[in-house]
């Protein structure tokens, strides 16, 4: 029986482009600065606009590129890292957490939130939150906590806002913490979040919800929402290592 040897397929000249460009966002470009405009770029290398858009598109689909509207096209910061599955257990706001709180309210939870607080229609202390890298929101988060779970919060000392919020986190950290699970699903920004990310309506999200629980309970629900584009899942105990593309850098 015969054997059949495999034609050979070149690589298509978008992705070639890519690799080109990836080296030189390496070498040339720096974290937030603008690309030029696609006729400098394309007549830079050679190619046509419509091969250029490809390799772009590809380099903004891995999170090398983003596209910004009334800005351009400008280099990515690397990716923020969403460990999952690590050992480390803890309350919101404690250690070198990379979260800021924004405000914090009194809200009837969505029914599925209740649920799983087990407070029915009672409020609840609703408290935001925001992630931050070079300079733009990556994520925000929505922690729900009981009332039950913060008994001696004191209204007064911090009637509203960020400082409210923090008191909350500071009052559930007086629960001994018994554990933490977590739980990740991909989703479609809706209006207030594509605000908040600066996204387009309907753009990938990752949305990470992590239960805690303390007393043999759920003492808070905290559900956090990552733009796609900018966040990698990780599932050891170092969650900000980085692996650069250029060789004579080394990973941090």
């Amino acid at each position: 029986m015969g054997t059949t040897q495999l034609e050979t397929v070149p690589e298509p000249k978008y992705l070639h482009l890519k690799t080109v460009l990836s080296e030189a966002l390496d070498s040339e470009f720096s974290v937030g600065e603008i690309l030029p405009n696609e006729r400098d770029l394309a007549a830079r290398f050679g190619v046509a606009r419509a091969t250029l858009r490809q390799a772009l598109e590809q380099l903004e689909l891995e999170g090398r590129l983003q596209r910004r509207r009334g800005v351009g096209t400008t280099v990515a910061p690397p990716r923020v890292g969403v460990a999952l599955g690590t050992g480390r257990h803890t309350w919101p706001g404690t250690g070198d957490e990379p979260w800021q709180p924004v405000d914090c309210e009194r809200a009837v939870p969505p029914a599925s939130v209740a649920a799983a607080l087990d407070t029915g229609t009672d409020e609840v202390h609703l408290v935001r939150r925001s992630r931050m890298s070079h300079g733009r929101r990556v994520a925000t988060e929505l922690l729900y906590v009981p009332a039950a779970s913060v008994p001696d919060l004191s209204a007064i000392d911090a009637p509203a806002g960020a400082a409210r919020a923090r008191a909350v986190l500071r009052e559930l950290q007086r629960l001994e913490l018994d554990g933490q699970d977590r739980s990740v699903e991909l989703g479609s920004a809706g209006a207030e979040d594509a605000r908040d990310l600066d996204r387009l309506p309907g753009s990938p999200v990752l949305v990470v919800t992590t239960r805690f629980t303390a007393e043999g309970r759920t003492a808070a629900l905290g559900v956090a929402t990552y733009r796609a584009d900018t966040c990698r899942l990780t599932f050891g105990d170092t969650p900000d290592v980085e692996i650069h593309h250029d060789p004579e850098r080394r990973a941090s």
